[in-house]
């Protein structure tokens, strides 16, 4: 039996599957800290229990993104805001291998604001 996260990314339809759960192994893999959940919906990827991202499709474009909790805070070029006041998104094409760089440097950013105390978490 599937569990509620396996049944998300299997109900996808292609390409978005298989950039979704590329991205999925990529930040589970070279996050450590980093335990994935699912909320409001979606697959969200907290940082020491703290929600620090969530992944998702455009309802327009239905394009996959990484949706950044704490993107207000977070500076890099390629995050919109669109209307939201506190998050901000990464757009990513699922044709296109995944910009590795690019969202290694935002995750690492927004990391940064949990170890520096922008962001509070309680470290077990």
């Amino acid at each position: 039996m599937l569990n509620e996260l396996e049944q998300f990314y299997l109900k996808q339809e292609e390409p978005n599957r298989s950039c979704l759960l590329a991205m999925r192994q990529w930040v589970l893999q070279h996050y450590p800290h980093f335990t994935e959940t699912r909320k409001y919906g979606m697959p969200c990827f907290c940082y020491y229990n703290k929600a620090c991202c969530y992944l998702w499709t455009d309802k327009k474009t239905n394009e996959p993104y990484i949706l950044m909790v704490e993107g207000n805070y977070l500076k890099h070029s390629q995050l919109e805001s669109g209307d939201r006041a506190r998050m901000k998104i990464l757009r990513i094409n699922p044709n296109n291998d995944l910009p590795i760089a690019t969202i290694k440097a935002v995750l690492d950013e927004a990391i940064m604001l949990y170890e520096n105390g922008t962001i509070s978490i309680k470290k077990k």
